[in-house]
């Protein structure tokens, strides 16, 4: 095909003339609609609302992690601090950012076993046919809610291969070698 069929071919197809700042005040018009449950919050632990240097360190407390993380931590906010919110893609000026929980932690430990999860996000995670495909494509999961993981496997021959399969939180204190080396390097800060 030449470059002028694949031109003909391409303007044939329709075009959506709504900006994506209407498309995603579609998509949360019928949000409910859609898909049709919310859950109720049960969390733990959360801290207070808004995003702050004394959010970021009870995080960073709260996660039990070295003062180089916190640390970590405290530059990205001050890099979010410092760029203007962008104007391009959808409407984010109607965020309130004081408004939102930036750490929820739903249960104290992470769940080794689907038993180990409580009713309400097994539910969760039912509805959107996560243990289903787990059962049947997946390797391993991580199940994460809210702000953190809440069940987590990986079939047994690939453990015996030497796979380490983790959440951040746990890698970050099971191998802090690799963490520290890897954490934060593929995109840059700025």
């Amino acid at each position: 095909m030449g470059r002028k069929q694949v031109e003909e071919q391409s303007s044939k197809k329709p075009v959506d003339k709504r900006s994506s700042k209407a498309t995603v005040a579609d998509i949360n018009s019928n949000y409910k609609q859609k898909y049709g449950f919310n859950v109720s919050e049960n969390a733990v632990f959360r801290t207070q609302k808004g995003l702050s240097r004394e959010v970021v360190e009870q995080i960073s407390e709260m996660k039990q992690e070295p003062a180089w993380m916190c640390g970590f931590r405290l530059k990205a906010l001050e890099t979010f601090l410092a760029k203007k919110t962008p104007d391009w893609g959808g409407d984010l000026s109607k965020i309130n950012y004081d408004e939102i929980y930036y750490y929820l932690k739903p249960v104290q430990e992470e769940g080794k076993s689907w038993d180990d999860i409580p009713q309400e996000i097994k539910n969760t995670f039912d509805r959107l046919g996560v243990p289903e495909a787990e059962k049947m494509h997946l390797s391993g999961i991580k199940a994460q809610f809210d702000s953190e993981i809440v069940y987590g496997s990986l079939l047994e021959e690939l453990k015996q291969d030497g796979v380490i399969f983790m959440g951040t939180d746990e890698a970050l204190k099971k191998h802090p070698e690799f963490f520290d080396q890897y954490f934060g390097k593929i995109i840059p800060p700025h």
